[in-house]
């Protein structure tokens, strides 16, 4: 009787990690995010967000809500074209409906006016949450990168 408790509580388990999968919590956003930054998408980068997100970039005022995420994002692609959009040194927790990441990004922008790309680094900090069956971005925390010694 005992084995059959351990079995079944292993089978329960293996499951639970399987429903939660290798895209599952701030991953899945992050890479849903890292794919619409790299198409230059504006539509799919605010769909990573949930409607009442939050949003701090570098040198940049709050972003809260759809419109004002949708705002930032715009001015950015709107100047430039993203040549490339990468995360590294990523870390994630989940539990149940929540989740949160963090690590280092890089993004290259290359600006439509002309002249020489700018490679955008620093660290962020995100947090989603699974809402209507979907993971999206309820906080986004980026900073600069320290300064050079």
């Amino acid at each position: 009787m005992r084995n059959r408790w351990i079995l079944g509580c292993l089978v329960l388990g293996a499951a639970s990690a399987g429903a939660l999968g290798a895209e599952a919590g701030a991953a899945a956003v992050d890479a849903r995010w890292s794919a619409a930054m790299k198409a230059n998408d504006l539509d799919a980068v605010v769909a990573c967000y949930a409607p009442d997100a939050v949003m701090w970039l570098p040198e940049a005022p709050e972003a809260r809500g759809e419109k004002a995420i949708r705002e930032s994002y715009q001015g950015m692609l709107s100047a430039n074209t993203v040549k490339d959009a990468s995360l590294s040194n990523t870390h994630y927790v989940v539990s149940r409906d929540v989740a949160s990441g963090w690590g280092d990004f890089a993004v290259t922008l290359e600006p439509k006016s002309g002249g020489a790309p700018t490679v955008l680094r620093g660290r962020f900090t995100v947090v989603a949450q699974r809402r209507g069956g979907r993971w999206v971005y309820v906080a986004d925390h980026a900073s600069s990168g320290p300064a050079k010694p």
